[in-house]
């Protein structure tokens, strides 16, 4: 409602150079068949872009994927912000691709677009390729950092559905997008059409930060 009625203000105003909703996460034009309760996130997301477009106010969209202090610092753990010391739960085989952020990088991305005739209308992926990782992957640069490998306890996708069961809302909304993550794989299966840009393509410039570097803070 909020950014609705910030569209509302943008419109009565005018000349608007550019608007970035705050979106980031996953691209919610891409959701359509996103699980319930979690597919509230991206219905709303897309009412506010309707307001956008309706109103034909300049946009740029950025999909940030993962955000690195919230899903690789924890190795993709729920009820955590930090790296399990002894053993790790492995998403089904694990080797479903996600992309991991550091949200330095994400604002450093997003600022970029602003002046850039490039990103007018369209959606900006952030999606470096250095950064498209399995969580087997990511367990596998901490476990060389950390200097020790972790007990592995696989979570089949049957398992995580039904876990959703007896939790609260919030809790529900994101067991559903971790199925979608790192069981569907709805960040990377897809290719990035005309309607889009891939920022480390648009933005060579911006040295974005490694997982295995983005970890070492943790040590």
């Amino acid at each position: 409602l909020l950014q609705l009625k910030l569209v509302d203000a943008i419109k009565e105003a005018g000349n608007i150079k550019r608007f970035i909703p705050s979106e980031f996460g996953t691209d919610p034009s891409r959701m359509g068949h996103a699980l319930e309760p979690g597919r509230v996130t991206f219905d709303e997301k897309m009412r506010v872009r309707k307001a956008i477009e309706d109103a034909k106010i300049p946009f740029t969209y950025v999909t940030a994927n993962c955000f690195a202090g919230y899903f690789a610092a924890n190795l993709s753990q729920m009820g955590t912000v930090l790296p399990p010391r002894d053993k790790v739960t492995i998403y089904g085989d694990g080797n479903v691709k996600v992309v991991y952020m550091d949200e330095d990088d994400i604002a450093s991305y997003t600022i970029k677009t602003i002046d850039d005739p490039r990103t007018l209308n369209k959606t900006l992926n952030i999606r470096p390729p250095e950064n498209i990782l399995s969580q087997r992957e990511l367990v596998e640069k901490w476990e060389k950092l950390h200097g020790k490998e972790l007990q592995k306890i696989s979570l089949s996708q049957e398992d995580l559905l039904a876990s959703m069961e007896g939790l609260d809302f919030t809790s529900q909304v994101g067991v559903g997008h971790f199925y979608h993550f790192f069981y569907e794989g709805c960040l990377t299966n897809f290719k990035i059409g005309e309607e889009g840009e891939e920022a480390s393509e648009l933005y060579p410039d911006v040295k974005y930060t490694r997982m295995d570097e983005y970890l070492k803070i943790y040590l």
